[in-house]
């Protein structure tokens, strides 16, 4: 169970950017989650893809899109510009599959999260994403997978884990098919880990 909370104060709405680089569902469902909601609100979404759907995806329900290029994002400072006019104070990434900036990591310590198809510490890494995670799970003939949300470090899927929440993998299943039972996982959870992350909390 999501259990392990850690919490920083917000005295007003916080605003979160959400970064990705594909059709954007995962997004889609937490704009969707937070649209009414008086504390958090979704302020813009950012890939590194000009031709993303997550970009229209958003522009649809309302939410500032941006594209931005690689060395924009390598470099860092161009896109902190941003979020600093946006006065982001949180960042999510949701399919994103690109190397957070050290100068990122600095300017938000513990407020950038990400979540990852399986149950860190395993099949995480560069190039474990999509189905490919899913097939070496089944390859590797594990018992159960999952979600992973972690808070984001300079190496991939290495940051304090968050929370975890598994699933069965069954002996019949197709990497598209254990994929399946995992996203019902990402949209149950990740919005509600968001919300407590972000959201004011008293200290217990």
């Amino acid at each position: 169970m999501c259990t392990k909370t850690v919490f920083f104060y917000i005295y007003h709405m916080a605003n979160i950017a959400i970064f990705a680089s594909g059709n954007g569902t995962n997004a889609e469902n937490i704009i969707r989650y937070f649209a009414d909601n008086n504390i958090i609100k979704i302020a813009a979404v950012f890939s590194n893809k000009e031709k993303a759907p997550v970009l229209e995806k958003a522009k649809n329900l309302q939410v500032p899109a941006f594209y931005f290029k690689r060395e924009d994002f390598s470099n860092g400072y161009p896109i902190l510009e941003i979020l600093h006019e946006l006065h982001i104070d949180g960042i999510c990434l949701a399919g994103f599959l690109c190397m957070v900036s050290p100068i990122l990591l600095k300017a938000f310590p513990k407020r950038i999260i990400n979540i990852h198809p399986s149950l860190l510490p395993k099949f995480g890494g560069k190039g474990m994403y999509g189905l490919n995670v899913h097939r070496k799970v089944i390859e590797n003939a594990e018992k159960e997978s999952g979600i992973t949300i972690h808070y984001i470090d300079e190496h991939y899927d290495q940051g304090e884990i968050i929370c975890q929440e598994t699933c069965p993998v069954l002996l019949t299943d197709t990497p598209e098919e254990l994929a399946s039972r995992v996203h019902s996982l990402e949209y149950k959870y990740y919005p509600l880990v968001i919300e407590r992350i972000f959201s004011p909390q008293e200290k217990v």
